[in-house]
């Protein structure tokens, strides 16, 4: 589908250039952000966090401490060891405290000119997923899952963070955007999504093949005109991969070779891709905005809460084992 992003191009779908026609496509000279960048961070988050909990789980009996109930764990042999002041829970603690305050480092990096060559800015973006998904795990076997108080507001505000985190990641990578976290132009995506097309119309996919492609890409791209919905930015992508695979079905029972198929199915990905980013653009960008603004004043809230339970804990003794009921 010839979408309102690809300009001078028209609007029926994937029309043959007429003859001797040569079409100037300015190549993509920096490897622009796609729509699964940035999982990796959380992956390994979550893995670090699994291995700690199994060390937790299995040498220290942490299993059984923390499936019993409330008023008998002080009896617990463990208690002593895994309690919020214990020595494996303080040390939960302080490693969880370290790792959030590690997602400081990237806003830091991009506003602070000193450090403007301080390493790629991808790079940084990744340290701050990967710690604002491992930091609150581990403060969450530092509570021994034991929540009241005011430290429960802390809590519940770092996990609200956290996975508002992952809210503001899809929407940050639906932008369209270079490796270094540069915006990228709208020229330089209507370039593209002609490009894109062009392949496809260059290789010996069969008309019928390109009529059903060029069916798919309205099926699953809003048209001009239409104001895109929440459900169909944030369900979307599912949505386009099921329908993807049935096309791919579709060509391959047409008697599309492997390889070439495999190209297909690489073009077509790309371009839906690219024109779902491009037609929610606007929307995507109006929530990432909104997103900044419920964010970032909870993440200092949070650091506060936070902040708050460390001179409490440590003014009434809680810290370094100094009170025996936590």
């Amino acid at each position: 589908m010839i979408t309102g992003v690809e300009a001078g191009g028209a609007r029926g779908g994937l029309p043959v250039p007429e003859a001797g026609t040569v079409r100037s496509v300015a190549p993509r000279r920096e490897p622009w952000l796609t729509t699964r960048a940035l999982i990796s961070p959380p992956v390994l988050a979550v893995l670090a966090a699994v291995a700690v909990a199994a060390v937790l789980l299995v040498a220290f009996d942490g299993a059984a401490y923390y499936s019993s109930p409330l008023r008998t764990r002080g009896y617990h042999p463990a208690h002593r060891l895994l309690r919020p002041s214990g020595s494996a829970g303080h040390l939960l603690g302080i490693a969880g405290l370290l790792v959030m305050a590690g997602t400081l480092l990237y806003p830091l990096r991009k506003r602070a000119r000193p450090l403007a060559r301080a390493g790629r800015l991808p790079g940084w973006l990744e340290v701050h997923v990967f710690c604002g998904v491992l930091g609150p795990l581990l403060v969450t076997f530092h509570t021994s899952f034991k929540f009241n108080g005011i430290v429960s507001v802390a809590y519940w505000s770092m996990v609200l963070v956290s996975v508002s985190g992952f809210v503001g990641r899809y929407l940050f990578v639906r932008i369209p955007r270079t490796q270094r976290g540069a915006e990228v132009a709208a020229r330089e995506v209507e370039e593209r999504a002609q490009s894109l097309r062009q392949e496809l119309l260059d290789t010996t996919l069969p008309t019928e093949v390109l009529s059903r492609i060029e069916a798919f890409e309205r099926d699953v791209v809003p048209p001009p005109g239409v104001r895109p919905s929440l459900a169909g930015l944030f369900a979307g992508d599912l949505v386009t991969r099921v329908k993807r695979g049935r096309l791919l079905r579709e060509i391959e029972r047409a008697g599309v070779g492997h390889e070439l198929l495999g190209e297909a199915s690489r073009l077509v990905a790309e371009r839906a891709a690219l024109l779902r980013r491009a037609a929610y653009l606007a929307r995507t960008k109006q929530l990432f905005g909104l997103w900044h603004v419920f964010h970032v004043p909870l993440v200092w809230v949070t650091f506060l809460i936070a902040a708050l339970h460390v001179v409490v804990a440590l003014y009434f003794g809680y810290a370094f084992g100094g009170h025996p009921g936590r």
